[in-house]
């Protein structure tokens, strides 16, 4: 455990590679964070919202995969 006011990325960065398959689209009307994986579908990372609701569809829970 590291007690540190520097971030993650400071400590760990990441390479150009870690983020080349990841991508911002939009899914049922809402934007979503998501990562695209070997057999061409996606995971899903992060729910872009400010809407609390959005928050409790289990369809936007992160690891699902969306085709």
């Amino acid at each position: 455990m590291l007690y540190t006011p520097l971030s993650e990325t400071d400590i760990f960065p990441y390479s150009e590679k870690d983020f080349s398959n990841r991508h911002c689209v939009s899914y049922k009307g809402k934007d979503l964070y998501v990562e695209q994986t070997e057999d061409g579908s996606y995971q899903l990372l992060q729910l872009l919202s400010s809407d609390p609701q959005d928050f409790m569809n289990s369809d936007y829970n992160p690891g699902t995969i969306l085709r």
